[in-house]
């Protein structure tokens, strides 16, 4: 029962962790305003922290509950799979610093960079790759 529990509670946070980077995709744009930089601010702070629940729960998985730790450590496709979760955590921090610094600002217009939005949609494009490597990983491939 436990297993299903941690399972279910990894599988939320990756929901709420997609669906926050999907808000970020939509609603940036080349230029903000003050409201929109706080409000993507707080949609960024869900997205860190479902990244941080995401991971807590999966290593859990990894090393506690389910199946032998050595069934996901020793598999490449597993070890793609958190290179490209880890991957996203570090393109995020560019993002995440641009909306802090801009969350408390009062400027009438915001420029937002060009490689903000460009990382932005490349932790997307990652993300969506993920869940075919979790397929390919429960199938056996890689082992």
């Amino acid at each position: 029962m436990t297993y299903v529990l941690f399972r279910y509670l990894h599988f939320f946070a990756i929901f709420a962790l997609a669906g926050a980077l999907l808000i970020e995709n939509m609603a940036i744009k080349p230029v903000l305003n003050s409201e929109d930089a706080r409000n993507l601010a707080k949609v960024d702070a869900v997205y860190g922290i479902a990244a941080v629940f995401v991971a807590v729960f999966g290593f859990c998985l990894w090393f506690w509950f389910g199946k032998p730790s050595d069934f996901y450590t020793y598999n490449p496709v597993f070890l793609a799979k958190i290179g490209l979760f880890i991957s996203i955590g570090l393109i995020s921090i560019y993002p995440t610093l641009f909306f802090i610094k801009h969350r408390k600002t009062e400027l009438a217009e915001i420029p937002v960079p060009k490689a903000l939005r460009t990382c932005l949609k490349v932790e997307l494009i990652l993300l969506c790759i993920i869940p075919l490597l979790a397929v390919l990983m429960t199938r056996g491939v890689g082992l």
